[in-house]
């Protein structure tokens, strides 16, 4: 998607580790007419899927989500990284590895809201080694629901993450893939595959 894209060459910062912040327009500080164009274009690349049900992770991906969601017509779901009181024991759960936090959370969601027979798209912010969306894509799993597939704003194509989900059959569409990225250039894949 050419429009976030740009966005990210003029507003994104790369910082020691690989990491992009991206904080000033999609998910700290969030640029309302950019999300907007970025729901269009998720749902109209699986808007014949017929899609129940978006599902992310907390907490960055939930306002993507929640833009693609009011074009699909249908619920968002996002898996939880801590319990309180008025959540259900019964819950699915598995353990996802953050690349950005650094460490390892038990995440979850309640089995009354994921059902055998959803159709769901997951859907988050980022993609690097693909530990959240694996995780994700384990509670569709346990809930016996069907994976539609995975929609994420920005892949770190050189982390290589989604390229393993791809080989193992799952549908991943990245609006924006970076190939390669230092202090002083991000380079995009482009939509024939190559740099760009």
């Amino acid at each position: 998607m050419k429009l976030l894209e740009e966005r990210i060459l003029r507003d994104g910062k790369v910082y020691p580790g690989e990491v992009l912040k991206v904080g000033g327009f999609l998910n700290h500080l969030i640029d309302d007419g950019l999300l907007e164009e970025i729901g269009k274009d998720i749902h109209a690349h699986f808007s014949g899927d017929g899609v129940t049900k978006l599902m992310t992770i907390e907490a960055s991906g939930i306002a993507i989500a929640c833009y693609a969601a009011r074009h699909f017509h249908a619920p968002v779901l996002f898996a939880k990284k801590s319990k309180t009181a008025n959540i259900s024991s019964d819950c699915y759960t598995t353990e996802v590895v953050s690349y950005t936090h650094g460490g390892k959370s038990t995440v979850f969601v309640e089995k009354e809201y994921l059902r055998a027979g959803d159709r769901v798209l997951i859907i988050d912010d980022f993609l690097a080694h693909g530990e959240a969306l694996r995780g994700l894509i384990e509670l569709v799993r346990q809930a016996g629901a069907e994976l539609v597939g995975c929609a994420v704003a920005v892949e770190k194509g050189f982390q290589g993450g989604g390229d393993e989900l791809r080989a193992k059959g799952v549908r991943v569409y990245s609006l924006a893939i970076i190939d390669s990225m230092t202090d002083d250039e991000i380079v995009f894949r482009s939509e024939d595959g190559s740099a760009s």
